[in-house]
């Protein structure tokens, strides 16, 4: 298995004290990686990573016996400082006692406020997930930041969300048509259709269930746009505030059949373009869509080139015009997470290089649930959940295996130019 303990490459970060380009993003290709803690038995998922204004690495996750279903799942966090190699010992961020809470992400603003965007799970059910946000302006001491703001992000669809659903119904139940589903399936199909109809009309069950997973998206330095997501409805929706959280707006709802966890990036252009998840029927792709109007309103969802095994995915924007995207670039399993590269806006991907692969079969671990970011340095850094096959690995006391960490790559555009050695047969 490549990369699971090596650190790859012999030069230690250096902190940036200002938008100046490091010698490390131009240089020959180099990869370092480490565990941000050591593997545990506790369920460790679904990171965040951001660079604070001080060059420091501040990154989060949530952390617990489960997900949804265990009360004691809280949000994490740990920091790299500037120059250093090693991480803090984790602490909490954010914890509703005796509430699950979950899918956290980070964001720091231009005026260097760390803002964290969680849900708390108020009834067990990812339908029942409540949106929070806290936003801090002293958060580069020891353990955690000084909340100064703690409040409910309310999504509030109104009717024009029931009229989009049942606008784009239509061509969905086509596209499932066409599939040609039987048995179990198309059962399943049905009752989730007429579901998404019901759901659309309850006011309540529109307005709660709506969860975070990508960082949000500052466009034209003055709305940002937040990326949700529902599992009960299984599309996407966009909040944003231009009057940086005063009052926050919905956009029209992404509807298709499984497209979650959106990932947006800006256009030179200005229109947006997103790619979500595919949690729907085969073929398994990520799923993608476009907004001419800054993020109201939103294109049809349809299929993108990417594979995707209904695991999450980040893109974004770099400096130099660049796409990136990471994401398990397979339509079975998270056994591999690839780095993939675009010079045009996503209509061509000419460099790709593994993060992690395992062969597949019952023996592959897990790597997913990615998150990437452009250093000021011009370097790049990701954090992902690292899940290890749970055969013949330490045990805890209880027999538990200790398999779930939270691991950090940093790496340079030349070292994904330089590409993998030979293609995946077995995407």
């Amino acid at each position: 298995m490549s990369n699971r303990w090596l650190i790859l490459g012999g030069v230690a970060l250096l902190g940036a004290v200002g938008p100046v380009v490091s010698p490390r993003a131009a240089e020959a290709p180099f990869h370092e990686a480490e565990l941000i803690f050591p593997l545990e038995v506790l369920h460790n998922h679904g990171s965040c990573v951001v660079e604070t204004p001080r060059g420091d690495l501040l990154v989060c996750w949530f952390r617990g016996t489960g997900e949804r279903t265990a009360d004691d799942v809280q949000i994490f966090g740990a920091r790299r400082r500037a120059g250093e190699r090693t991480w803090s010992a984790p602490f909490v961020l954010a914890d509703t006692p005796a509430f699950p809470d979950g899918n956290p992400c980070l964001f720091v603003d231009p005026d260097g406020r760390l803002w964290l965007f969680h849900t708390t799970i108020l009834a067990n059910t990812w339908e029942s997930a409540l949106l929070k946000y806290r936003i801090s302006r002293d958060y580069d001491g020891d353990g955690p930041p000084r909340w100064e703001t703690s409040e409910v992000l309310h999504p509030k669809p109104g009717p024009e969300f029931e009229a989009e659903v049942n606008r784009r119904l239509p061509d969905l139940e086509r596209q499932l048509a066409a599939l040609e589903l039987t048995g179990r399936p198309r059962r399943e199909a049905d009752e989730f259709l007429g579901a998404m109809r019901q759901h659309a009309t309850d006011k309540l069950y529109r307005r709660l269930g709506w969860m975070t997973r990508a960082h949000p998206v500052l466009i034209d330095g003055q709305r940002l746009i937040v990326p949700l997501y529902h599992d009960g409805f299984s599309f996407s929706l966009m909040a944003f505030t231009d009057d940086w959280g005063q009052t926050w707006h919905t956009s029209a709802p992404l509807v298709g059949a499984g497209n979650i966890q959106p990932s947006v990036v800006q256009r030179q252009d200005g229109s947006l373009y997103t790619l979500m998840r595919d949690n729907g029927p085969p073929p398994k792709r990520l799923l993608q869509a476009e907004s001419r109007d800054r993020g109201a309103s939103w294109s049809a969802v349809t299929d993108s080139e990417h594979p995707n095994s209904g695991t999450g995915a980040e893109l974004i924007r770099l400096r130099n015009g660049h796409w990136l995207l990471i994401n398990n670039d397979t339509e079975q399993g998270r056994r591999r997470l690839v780095v993939r590269l675009s010079d045009d806006e996503g209509r061509s991907w000419k460099w790709q290089r593994s993060l992690e692969e395992d062969p597949p079969g019952p023996e592959a671990s897990a790597y997913h649930y990615p998150s990437i970011l452009e250093a000021r340095d011009g370097t790049l850094h990701a954090t992902y959940s690292f899940h290890l096959n749970r055969r013949n690995l330490p045990r805890d006391v209880d027999g538990d295996p200790a398999a779930k960490s939270i691991k950090h790559a940093h790496f340079n555009l030349a070292w994904i130019q330089a590409g993998d050695a030979t293609p995946d047969p077995a995407r």
